[in-house]
C-alpha cells in the first residue's frame, strides 16, 4: 500500500503512535515504585495513548540505562512483565543522547521491515532510592544485582590526573566549556551569566506548565543566577538552579510502528507523528584530547545536518528541545542553529526543573514533542547529548509524511573530524609563559571556595588573557599550574580570560607573591561575580592583610 502523500510504501514509514509518562511521589518511602515498575506503567500508558493494542506485538525493545537501581538483564525482566518475546531486546550504556539514538534506530528497523512495533523506554527512582538509603529502609523491590558491573561513566574514560584532581564529573567539566565559549563570543562574565539566567528562566516557565514536571515553578533570571543558601554555587559559574536535578522518580515510553500497521490497528490519524531523519557524531571520550572547548565540532555537524532536513534554516523548527544539563549546551546549540537569545529551547522544561532522570530525560522530551506536534506544531527538533559534551544525536519529527525513505546512514563523524585542529601534548609540568584558557571554582560550602581548577596554555607565543583571540605557537604544550594570585585576578576580572583549552590544575592556598602576576590592571568587580553575602564572607575570612598582599601582587 502506498501513501498518497508519499511515494514510500506505508509498511516502511515509521510513525510514533503512543507516548506514556509517570511521575511517582510516594507518601511513604517503601511505597515508591522501582524502575521496572515505572517502565511497565509508562509502556501501558503509551499503549492507552495510542488507542490501539500494540504491546503484544513489540518486536524491538530498547531500555535506557538507569543508575538508581541495578538489575541483571532488565530487558528480559521487563519483557517477562509484559508477556512478550521481542527479537531485539537491548539495555544500553550510559548516555543522555541514548533515547534519541534508540528512537532513531527503532525507526530505521521499521523502515527496513525488520519489526512491526518498537518501544523505547527509560525510568529512574533516584528520589526513593536515596531517601531509603538515608533512612535505612530496605525497599521491597527486585533484589539489587550486586554482581552486575557498575555502568562505565566519566572517570572510566579520563586521564588519571583528571581523576586525581577531581575533574572527571560533569559539574567540573561543563564549566570549562561555559567560560571558554562565553569568552569566544566576546561576552563578559556578567553578560554570560545574564544569558544563562534568562535561558533557564524560559525552561522553568515551560516546566511550570508541564503536569509531569518535578518542579512546577517559574523562576526569574535573578533567582537563578543569585547564590543563596537554597541556591548555592556548585561550580563557577553554575548555581544549584543551573544544573540537572537527578533526584526524581520518573518513567517514560514511546511506541512506534509502521503507518500501515497503525492504520490497521485503527489508530487515529491525529495521533501519528512521523520520523523524518537525524544525525549523530561524537567527541573523544577523554576531554583532554580535544582541540578546544569553546565549541563542539560534533554538535555543530549534527545540528547543521538536521537543519538541512528543514531546508537549511533552524528557524523552520517550530518546536525544539535542546539538551539542558548545563547552560553551555543549549547556548552553543542555539548559535549553531542560528537562533537568537529569545529562543524557545524546550517543550519539556529542562533537566533542572522538569527533572533529570539521568540518561532518560530525552525520552520525556520525545513524549512532550509528540504532544506538541499533535497540538498544532509542524516540525520538531530533538537534540540530545551525553558525556562531557561527548555524544550528540538529533532527530527531526513532523506531522507530515516524508517524501523520501528514512536514511540508514546517519553518522556525520567525518564532517566533525574535518574541523578538528591539532591537539597539544598533555604534560603536568612546564616552564615559560602561561596563558589561561578557562577555569572553575567549586564546592561553595558555608560560603567558602574549597578548590579551583584552571586550564592554561604554555607557549613561546604571546596572547592577551583579556581577549578571546589566541596567538599560540606550534610548540604549545599542556601543563599544570598553581598560583592563587592568578585565580584571584580572574575572579575579579570584568572580561572572561581565555585563549585555548589545554589543561587543568589545582590552585594552592599559598600566599600571593609579587612575581605570580605581572603588570595586571585591577578591573572593577562585576556584580554577577559577587551577588551574595557568600563572597563578602569569603573575603572577610581571608583577612585585610591577605587582601592587601593580593592587591599588591596584581598592581605590581
Amino acid at each position: 500500500m502506498t501513501n498518497p502523500t508519499s511515494p514510500i510504501s506505508e509498511d516502511r514509514i515509521p510513525v510514533i503512535v503512543g507516548v506514556g509518562e509517570i511521575t511517582d511521589r510516594p507518601k511513604e518511602i517503601a511505597d515508591g515504585l522501582e524502575p521496572l515498575a515505572l517502565l511497565e506503567a509508562a509502556l501501558r500508558r503509551a499503549e492507552a495513548d495510542s488507542g490501539g493494542k500494540l504491546l503484544g506485538d513489540i518486536g524491538s525493545l530498547d531500555i535506557v540505562n538507569f543508575l538508581s537501581w541495578r538489575y541483571r538483564d532488565p530487558e528480559k525482566l521487563l519483557a517477562g512483565r509484559l508477556g512478550i518475546t521481542p527479537k531485539h531486546a537491548y539495555y544500553g550504556p550510559v548516555g543522555g543522547e541514548s533515547p534519541i539514538r534508540y528512537l532513531h534506530q527503532a525507526a530505521q528497523r521499521i523502515a527496513r521491515g525488520e519489526c512491526g512495533v518498537a518501544a523505547v523506554c527509560g525510568a529512574e527512582a533516584q528520589s526513593t532510592a536515596t531517601k531509603a538509603e538515608r533512612a535505612g529502609i530496605t525497599l521491597p523491590w527486585t533484589p539489587f544485582a550486586h554482581d552486575v558491573e557498575e555502568p562505565k561513566r566519566g572517570a572510566a574514560f579520563q586521564k588519571p590526573m583528571a581523576v586525581k584532581l577531581g575533574v572527571f564529573r560533569p559539574i567540573t567539566v561543563y564549566p570549562f566549556y561555559e567560560v571558554a565559549s562565553s569568552a569566544h563570543w566576546g561576552q563578559t562574565p556578567r553578560e554570560a551569566m545574564a544569558e544563562s539566567g534568562q535561558l533557564w528562566s524560559t525552561y522553568s516557565s515551560v516546566a511550570s506548565q508541564n503536569p509531569n514536571a518535578w518542579l512546577k515553578r517559574r523562576f526569574t533570571s535573578e533567582e537563578i543566577t543569585t547564590p543563596t543558601p537554597d541556591n548555592r554555587l556548585i561550580a563557577w559559574p553554575y548555581n544549584k538552579l543551573m544544573v540537572a536535578n537527578p533526584t526524581v522518580n520518573m518513567g517514560g515510553a514511546i511506541l512506534m510502528t509502521s503507518l500501515a500497521k497503525a492504520r490497521a490497528a485503527g489508530i487515529a490519524e491525529d495521533r501519528l507523528v512521523h520520523v523524518c531523519g537525524g544525525a549523530s557524531a561524537e567527541e573523544p571520550r577523554d576531554y583532554l584530547i580535544r582541540d578546544q572547548f569553546f565549541e563542539s565540532h560534533p554538535q555543530n555537524a549534527v545540528l547543521k545536518s538536521v537543519m538541512e532536513l528543514a531546508g537549511g534554516d533552524g528557524k523552520a523548527f517550530d518546536a525544539i528541545e535542546l539538551y539542558s544539563c548545563f547552560p553551555c549546551v543549549p547556548k552553543m546549540a542555539r548559535r549553531t542553529l542560528g537562533l537568537g537569545a529569545d529562543v524557545q529551547p524546550t517543550v519539556t522544561g529542562g533537566l533542572t526543573f522538569f527533572g533529570a532522570p539521568l540518561n532518560t530525560y530525552m525520552t520525556h522530551a520525545a513524549c512532550a514533542m509528540v504532544r506538541k506536534l499533535r497540538n498544532g506544531a509542524k516540525l520538531g527538533l530533538l537534540y540530545g547529548q551525553g558525556g562531557f559534551v561527548t555524544k550528540h544525536h538529533a532527530l527531526v519529527l513532523s506531522r507530515q509524511a516524508p517524501q523520501h525513505a528514512l536514511a540508514q546512514d546517519t553518522s556525520v563523524q567525518a564532517e566533525a573530524d574535518r574541523h578538528r585542529s591539532a591537539v597539544p601534548d598533555f604534560v603536568t609540568e612546564a616552564d615559560g609563559r602561561r596563558i589561561f584558557s578557562t577555569w572553575t571554582a567549586r564546592r561553595w560550602a558555608q560560603s567558602a571556595i574549597s578548590s579551583r581548577r584552571r586550564i592554561a596554555c604554555w607557549s613561546g607565543g604571546a596572547c592577551s588573557p583579556s581577549y578571546p583571540r589566541r596567538r599560540v605557537s606550534s610548540n604549545r604544550r599542556r601543563l599544570s599550574l598553581n598560583t592563587s594570585a592568578t585565580a584571584y585576578w580572574i575572579v575579579r576580572s570584568s572580561r572572561t580570560m581565555t585563549a585555548e583549552i589545554v589543561a587543568f590544575a589545582p590552585v594552592s592556598r599559598s600566599r600571593c607573591s609579587r612575581d605570580e602576576i605581572k603588570a595586571r590592571p585591577t578591573p572593577s568587580r562585576p556584580a554577577s561575580l559577587t551577588p551574595s553575602r557568600a563572597w563578602r564572607s569569603w573575603r572577610r575570612r581571608r583577612g585585610p592583610d591577605r587582601r592587601r598582599r593580593c592587591r599588591r601582587a596584581v598592581l605590581r
